[in-house]
């Protein structure tokens, strides 16, 4: 397992700053939509900020229920409390601040050392990366049920309407910003949560960023384009792929969750994930899965172009239809490229091994490092 370091903690404390920021420009952006009449739209930036904030609120308070099984319950009564009112990432985000400013800034020395005796080695380290690694699973979450689909709705309005004022700009900003931290910091968490891998390196973090935003971006500038000829057929589409992935994920036989119901909601969540970009549920080999999956997003999203560029609707101007489509294309092309370059030279061969509790003696693990261990290492995986 690698270090929680202070350039981890700096950027950590930014996500803090990011996410808060993030809430005001998403009640911003709404409350400008209805303000101008446009209140469909004003209401779907808010459901989807609410269905990604409850969904997060359940599996964060589970979490917490889980971890804290056996201890004492009025804890828990205050943390069910403080999810009841939608505040439990901030609860999250204060221990990820605690231990990770203990172990980023606090030199262990030989005093620590005696009186952590009775503690596994790098305790600290591995609290510190264990809260963060919480974090960073439910921002995967929020990433892929509040930022993208906000992201879609974003740019739909400026394909059908070509007018943007400051407030969409920085909407759009803030799900690029949202997209980028939340792929990026799952990436870095995965390396450090696992045993045996290498150090996630600049280079790396580079062309993994690339290769998620521009294939997501892609896929939101298609779907896009489908919804400006037909609300209905988008919905459809993203219905049938949602289905789509959910059968799979229930063909993998995930066991992620300790209780039937909350497997089920992660089911359910990791289908919409998969809407728009893949991931790796089990950790085995994927390079048909993947091949499969991005090659269908390529005959769509071609296929999308191509009716377009015969049809040429009069809902949309011919310049936007080539902007748009030169970036689709673009970004299309480039991003299976950093897809090829990541999976060919920076991605990690090697997954969860049971052994990392075989070398353990009888009653030195204790419930709780097992249970936050085992929870990403069943948790979606590149």
């Amino acid at each position: 397992m690698m270090k929680f370091t202070k350039q981890n903690f700096i950027f950590l404390a930014g996500g803090i700053i990011i996410y808060v920021v993030d809430i005001g420009v998403d009640f911003w952006v709404a409350c400008k939509y209805f303000c101008q009449g446009h209140y469909c739209w004003g209401a779907l930036i808010l459901c989807f900020r609410g269905l990604s904030s409850l969904i997060i609120q359940i599996f964060s308070y589970e979490w917490f229920k889980n971890d804290w099984e056996g201890t004492d319950t009025g804890k828990l009564k205050w943390i069910f409390l403080v999810h009841l009112f939608q505040s439990g990432i901030f609860i999250r985000y204060w221990f990820a601040l605690k231990y990770g400013c203990q172990a980023a800034f606090k030199q262990t020395n030989s005093k620590d050392a005696s009186e952590t005796e009775t503690d596994p080695p790098n305790f600290i380290q591995r609290q510190a990366v264990d809260v963060v690694t919480d974090i960073n699973m439910l921002r995967v979450f929020k990433t892929f049920l509040e930022t993208t689909p906000q992201l879609f709705v974003q740019i739909y309005v400026l394909i059908e309407h070509g007018k943007f004022n400051f407030c969409q700009y920085a909407a759009i900003f803030m799900s690029f910003c949202g997209i980028s931290i939340s792929t990026v910091d799952y990436q870095i968490s995965l390396r450090k949560s696992l045993p045996d891998k290498d150090e996630f390196r600049l280079l790396p973090k580079l062309v993994y960023l690339f290769y998620k935003l521009l294939t997501i971006t892609s896929w939101i500038l298609s779907i896009s384009l489908i919804t400006l000829v037909s609300v209905r057929s988008s919905v459809s589409l993203l219905i049938f792929l949602w289905i789509c992935g959910f059968t799979w994920t229930l063909k993998q036989h995930t066991t992620f969750c300790k209780s039937k119901k909350m497997e089920y909601l992660y089911r359910t969540v990791v289908g919409i994930i998969l809407i728009y970009t893949f991931f790796n549920i089990r950790g085995r080999k994927t390079k048909a899965c993947i091949s499969i999956y991005y090659a269908t997003h390529t005959v769509v999203t071609l296929g999308i172009l191509f009716v377009y560029m015969f049809w040429k609707p009069s809902i949309i101007k011919e310049i936007h239809f080539t902007v748009v489509s030169i970036l689709t294309v673009l970004s299309l092309v480039l991003g299976i490229i950093f897809l090829v370059v990541y999976y060919r030279y920076f991605h990690p061969t090697t997954y969860c091994r049971p052994q990392a509790y075989s070398d353990e003696a009888d009653g030195e693990a204790g419930p709780k490092e097992r249970v936050e261990t085992g929870r990403f290492q069943n948790f979606i995986m590149q």
